[in-house]
């Protein structure tokens, strides 16, 4: 048997390493697809969705929205995933004060039924009902799995990206799921009140947790567009980070791609113990974190 100094192991090794690093930065960047934006408001739900300028059987997916965080603020990632070959859209609904989760949830599954369910484009694109799945940020990330619950076998994958605390609980849901998730957290989120993305991978038995280093859980939305219609260009705000966002539009492409499009080049996004850069595996040895942990850690 190997042994973990074997050099043909390491050779091995360094060379999957290697490819993963080559296939992230790859995916860091717009896919080879020109892509075409329209509003779902055509099917009686408001939002947006980008899909590649044409082809038929295509993958979908369904976006959700932080709290108090509108679709347009992950145009720049909806986008992305679109020059990759994947429909996404994003519905622009639940964003008060007080929005619900589960409706939230439901208007991601009804995202689902519009993009598959028409023709897009002018009649040339459309969406294979089988390579359907889900995601979100904070609070959308919390939907995305209620959602994903609630499709059953209809979705192939779902990702929940620095999931948000709600209640109801995502974390009782994702113990419910057997289809393919990627859970991403922050490397705070142990101190974190705010997100449950530990609890959730725990609870999900078939998804796979990254740690993103150097990640804020408000990081992902597209703050920069905002600036830019003041003539900032280029800037951010607070929270919104673009070095976040490459990382995580990377991962989520590669997940996607390998469960949705069936595309095994992508295959080791979508293994637990895969080596990427800009993220960390967690400890599998490390104690769970409770909610008393969590309130300790705020006096440190």
């Amino acid at each position: 048997e190997d042994s973990p100094t074997d050099p043909f192991r390491s050779v091995g090794y360094g060379r999957l390493v290697a490819r993963n690093r080559k296939l992230y930065a790859a995916l860091t960047r717009r896919g080879p697809h020109r892509v075409l934006r329209g509003q779902l408001a055509f099917a009686g739900i408001p939002g947006i969705v980008y899909t590649p300028a044409s082809g038929f059987g295509l993958p979908g997916l369904a976006f959700g929205h932080d709290w108090l965080t509108d679709a347009a603020h992950y145009a720049d990632t909806c986008e992305h995933l679109a020059s990759w070959g994947i429909v996404a859209g994003a519905p622009d609904t639940q964003r008060g004060l007080a929005p619900s989760v589960l409706t939230l949830a439901a208007d991601l599954g009804t995202t689902l039924d519009v993009i598959s369910g028409v023709r897009l484009g002018q009649g040339d694109i459309s969406v294979d009902p089988q390579k359907l799945g889900l995601a979100g940020h904070g609070f959308g990330g919390a939907a995305a799995v209620f959602a994903a619950a609630a499709a059953g076998t209809r979705v192939k994958a779902a990702a929940a990206v620095f999931p948000s605390v709600t209640k109801p609980s995502a974390e009782k849901s994702a113990a419910t799921l057997q289809v393919p998730g990627l859970v991403l957290a922050t490397p705070d989120d142990q101190r974190s009140l705010r997100t449950d993305a530990l609890e959730v991978a725990a609870s999900w038995d078939s998804a796979v947790l990254r740690i993103v280093e150097k990640a804020n859980a408000a990081d992902v939305a597209e703050r920069r567009r905002v600036l830019g219609l003041l003539g900032l260009q280029g800037l951010d705000f607070p929270g919104s980070s673009s070095r976040t966002q490459k990382t995580v539009r990377a991962l989520l492409t590669g997940f996607l791609l390998f469960h949705l499009n069936g595309d095994d080049t992508y295959r080791q996004f979508a293994e637990p113990d895969a080596v990427l850069p800009h993220t960390a595996i967690p400890d599998p040895e490390a104690a769970p974190v409770t909610h008393e942990d969590r309130i300790v850690a705020l006096f440190r």
